[in-house]
């Protein structure tokens, strides 16, 4: 029942919200025919086997069913006007003499009409509604139930019960709408924090490690500063004094560094503190995947490239391999780590592709190779050294991840100058976060 509209503000038609137009008229449908077909019965009843004059009762036929239309739109103002007439057709009936088999006070038409009536007002009020319209309906078959001209018959209640049954039924039906739509929407919050907390957690992973390739470096400028009094001969005072300000430059940058990452540092990546690997390390990830039962072809090179890029490149082949692992296991899979390109514009293609699995995995295995975040990781360490990445589904049921990263590690400083705008961009790769849109 996602159909069923509740929404405040300007009324809307009962199951406006369906996806498919048949149903949305459905309402209109259903309350056409029941005036068209309520109208000519209830005037014909009330007159041939009720007695009752013809122009009274056209009029109590039309106000009786006529806002039947109306409550596809409007089901509580339409209750109004059909309880004010069903109630005066009651009275309007004591003044002429019917057999005593004739159902009193309300019809079998009137009865069909107020149940549908009692369905609409089920499926748009509230509970506190719903039960005032039933104890009004209850009070008038109980004060009318002493006006009876042959006496009171467990018949007369016959409304109560089923405008009651209705009302039930279409509050039930309304609140479980209420609860699947409640939860659809916090699944699709708690979908989204997920998302932007393994985006966090990945960015957390990439700066611990670019802190780890940046405090090398500027350790080494800090240490040949320090030693080149010693180091080279006969060097100038203010040339002493330069090396002595870039040693001192640097151990500051390495302090406020630390201080900035320090919140990083927690006691469970203490792990991390150890070098970080680079392209010489895939082989050895390979090897550890082909024992787990994927194979796996590998072909490597010997390409001169900053850390930071051979960081990236073997992260990306990490993740890669682990979802391979656990999406598609026993897939055959391909692993290139190429270079490509003129010197100085050189880009190493990294590239793992894996065809469909022999046969689908019962349940997603885990590994503990994998950093868990799926495309989220490898966009990001794309972004940073200022590649390209590629990835998505093959026709024939594999997967194929392409990384195109600079040789010269010069990206970085292009994927400094974007990082105004790297939210909005890892905003719209959130949704490939998940390790099921990995490779595989």
């Amino acid at each position: 029942m996602s159909m069923i509209s509740v929404e405040a503000g300007p009324p809307r038609a009962l199951l406006a919200g369906a996806s498919r137009r048949w149903v949305r008229l459905l309402p209109w449908g259903v309350a056409f025919v029941l005036c068209v077909a309520l109208l000519p019965t209830t005037i014909q009843v009330l007159t041939a086997d009720y007695g009752l004059n013809g122009g009274v009762a056209s009029a109590l036929a039309v106000a009786q069913t006529a806002p039947l239309l109306l409550a596809v739109v409007r089901p509580l103002q339409a209750w109004y006007v059909v309880f004010a007439a069903d109630v005066a057709g009651a009275i309007a009936l004591l003044t002429v003499d019917f057999p005593a088999q004739r159902l009193w006070p309300f019809p079998p038409m009137e009865i069909v009409g107020y149940v549908g009536l009692c369905l609409a007002l089920g499926l748009r009020e509230r509970r506190r509604t719903l039960l005032l319209v039933w104890l009004a309906t209850a009070g008038a078959n109980v004060g009318l139930v002493f006006a009876a001209p042959h006496g009171a018959s467990g018949m007369s209640v016959l409304l109560t019960i089923l405008g009651g049954a209705a009302l039930v039924l279409g509050g039930a039906l309304r609140e479980r709408y209420e609860a699947q739509r409640r939860l659809a929407e916090q699944e699709t919050i708690s979908e989204a924090e997920r998302g932007r907390r393994t985006l966090l957690e990945e960015r957390a992973r990439i700066a611990r490690e670019l802190h780890d390739v940046v405090a090398h470096h500027m350790s080494i400028i800090t240490v040949q500063a320090d030693t080149a009094a010693y180091r080279l001969d006969g060097l100038p005072p203010r040339v002493r004094e330069e090396f002595t300000s870039i040693a001192a430059t640097a151990r500051e940058s390495l302090g406020e560094m630390r201080r900035l990452l320090g919140v990083l540092r927690n006691e469970e990546a203490r792990g991390e503190l150890a070098p970080q690997p680079g392209l010489t390390r895939i082989g050895q990830l390979v090897e550890a995947t082909v024992r787990a039962g994927v194979p796996v072809e590998f072909t490597g090179c010997d390409a001169e490239v900053g850390e930071a890029v051979g960081l990236s490149a073997y992260r990306i082949v990490q993740e890669a391999l682990a979802n391979v692992v656990r999406h598609a296991p026993g897939a055959p899979t391909r692993v290139s780590v190429s270079e490509a390109g003129a010197p100085g514009s050189a880009r190493l293609i990294v590239l793992v592709v894996n065809g469909p699995p022999p046969r689908p995995p019962t349940a997603p295995l885990e590994d503990s190779g994998s950093t868990g975040h799926g495309l989220v990781g490898m966009r990001e360490r794309v972004r940073l050294v200022g590649g390209e990445l590629d990835a998505g589904p093959l026709p024939d049921g594999g997967f194929r991840v392409a990384a195109r990263l600079p040789v010269a590690g010069t990206g970085t400083e292009a994927g400094t100058e974007t990082e105004a705008g790297a939210g909005t961009e890892a905003g719209a790769g959130t949704g490939s976060g998940d390790d099921s849109e990995g490779t595989a």
